[in-house]
């Protein structure tokens, strides 16, 4: 199993890599992790933000914390992307899947199926050994083991 601090260092470390594959435990670590970002910047931006119910405006911290959120948000757009093709990997399917999710996701009320099937593929269990995709990251050196057994 992947730790936190280490899901979260390859989640960043691999920004751009759309070959291989992710554990589950990588991928949920991911996600929790920016739970906890967006929702600590949130509770500082309802804080610390200034805004007046009575009036509707921000104070000039609040656009501060908007605009980190959005920051964050931008920055995390192909890392998120990638982890989820590599999941994908995992379990021996093409990222394209994503593509299609992604558009689909897009009709009314069909999105929601399309949200639902992104949680369902995000829990099934990796293929074991390697597939086309590369070795399992389970037990990389097992694909060769019993070769020299």
């Amino acid at each position: 199993m992947v730790s936190f601090p280490d899901a979260v260092k390859m989640f960043f470390a691999r920004y751009v890599d759309f070959q291989g594959r992710s554990r589950r435990s990588e991928y949920w670590w991911v996600v929790l992790f920016n739970l906890i970002v967006f929702t600590v910047l949130g509770i500082l931006l309802g804080v610390l933000g200034g805004f007046n119910p009575e009036t509707g405006e921000m104070g000039p911290l609040g656009f501060v914390f908007i605009g980190i959120l959005g920051l964050y948000g931008l920055a995390i757009i192909i890392p998120s992307i990638a982890l989820f093709v590599r999941r994908l990997h995992d379990i021996n399917q093409t990222g394209w899947i994503y593509l299609g999710l992604i558009i689909v996701s897009m009709i009314p009320f069909i999105g929601l199926l399309a949200s639902i099937a992104m949680i369902v593929i995000a829990c099934i269990p990796g293929t074991a050994g390697s597939n086309k995709y590369g070795p399992d990251p389970k037990n990389p050196a097992g694909a060769n083991a019993d070769i020299f057994a």
